[in-house]
């Protein structure tokens, strides 16, 4: 049975945001687990624990430049040692220290045998071969025990951590030169549009400058995305659809344009046939033509409009949460928040959610225009964006609400 063509229907009932998240997020769960270097790990999401596989340090570490002594001769001060040595990072004094002794010690050295405690340069005096201990100290004082910092079997960094640099110094300093990490998701950005001119070319008459897949491309990179394709088609159903076919081994496809219910948007028919077309049609301003569905393969498809606010709206709000899912990184909107007073007032439509673009002056929120989904200009002159949620009508000036930074 031929199904009917979507085009010919518009959109009859347009689905909640919240509910499409629902659908979209209901049963994603990370992806599986890749093996990598550590040494390029960092920003990537642990698939399994670390547990410590030696004690950090391996030796007792001096953590002064002084003197290593044994506390029981320095109870009394001050107190004339002999000197036996040095023992430096890396070529340390063998010989134990003994009753009356002391050996000199640099930050980092091994503590010889024998000594339990450090005595910082500054409270001793160096006469030769013999040094005067001027303050008593305590058994361990300035001496890192083997396994202070991490011990054997302990869990240094739990699975969904995302690693940072300085994750990466305690990886490098435990030897474990691999981990195994969640698998980044494979992006492709198809492009649809008889109109569109290569991205950073010069515009023609009515042609105009591919401006989605770069935006896109650094939105995914941001959200953790692992290779990105990106892949030009004409506004033709077949041609469509044969991209389409293609993609069974990608993690999502973000096809940029033609997702409307116009005679060349051809997106939600072609996707509605080559796999399910699950939600299309949203309560959302400025991206209400936006939808999303999966290949039989389980590739999820976007469908995000062409008007480039209007793509930026449906990639913050549905596609990039998905791909952070994927990637096993926290899928709330990444983007620091601030909570300010309205400096003028905001007007939305009940049933609907808004993503309203807004300027910071004088600690003040200001709305920029909310119409206009082709208008570049109303998110490159914003600072953020609030999210006026389906129930609010009207927020007035001085009502405090939460800017999304950009």
């Amino acid at each position: 049975m031929t199904k009917p063509d979507l085009r010919t229907k518009g959109f009859q009932n347009k689905t909640p945001l919240a509910a499409a998240l629902d659908i979209l997020l209901n049963e994603a769960r990370p992806l599986p687990s890749d093996d990598c270097q550590s040494q390029r790990a960092c920003g990537r999401v642990l698939a399994d624990d670390v547990v410590c596989p030696r004690p950090v340090p391996s030796f007792n570490r001096s953590a002064m430049d002084g003197f290593a002594v044994r506390s029981a001769d320095i109870r009394t001060v001050p107190v004339s040692l002999r000197v036996i040595g040095s023992s430096f990072p890396g070529s340390p004094h063998i010989q134990a220290v003994e009753t009356g002794t002391a050996t000199r010690v640099m930050t980092g050295a091994a503590v010889p045998d024998g000594a339990d405690a450090v005595v910082p340069v500054e409270h001793c005096s160096l006469d030769g071969a013999t040094v005067s201990i001027l303050a008593t100290t305590q058994p361990g004082k300035h001496v890192c025990a083997i396994g202070e910092d991490f011990r054997p079997g302990q869990i240094v960094l739990r699975a969904g951590h995302r690693l940072r640099a300085h994750d990466l110094a305690a990886l490098s300093a435990l030897g474990i030169g691999r981990v195994h990490v969640v698998r980044r998701p494979s992006i492709s950005i198809i492009l649809t549009g008889n109109e569109l001119l290569p991205a950073f070319s010069i515009p023609e008459f009515d042609k105009i400058c591919d401006a989605n897949s770069p935006m896109l491309r650094e939105l995914a990179n941001r959200d953790g995305a692992g290779s990105i394709l990106i892949e030009t088609v004409h506004d033709h159903h077949e041609a469509l659809a044969s991209v389409l076919m293609n993609q069974t081994t990608r993690d999502v496809v973000l096809v940029s344009g033609g997702s409307s219910v116009g005679l060349e948007d051809h997106a939600p028919d072609v996707l509605a046939r080559v796999g399910t077309l699950e939600v299309h049609g949203l309560a959302l301003r400025p991206a209400s033509p936006a939808g999303f569905g999966r290949l039989a393969s389980g590739t999820r498809v976007f469908l995000l409009p062409g008007n480039p606010v209007s793509c930026l709206c449906a990639y913050e709000l549905l596609a990039g949460r998905l791909i952070r899912r994927l990637g096993g990184h926290c899928d709330d909107l990444p983007h620091k928040t601030v909570r300010l007073p309205l400096g003028a007032p905001l007007i939305s439509a009940s049933g609907r959610t808004d993503f309203a673009r807004i300027r910071v002056h004088d600690e003040k929120a200001f709305p920029l225009a909310i119409s206009g989904a082709g208008m570049l200009s109303t998110v490159v002159l914003a600072d953020g964006f609030v999210i006026i949620p389906p129930e609010s009508e009207i927020l007035q000036p001085g009502e405090l609400v939460t800017v999304h930074l950009f």
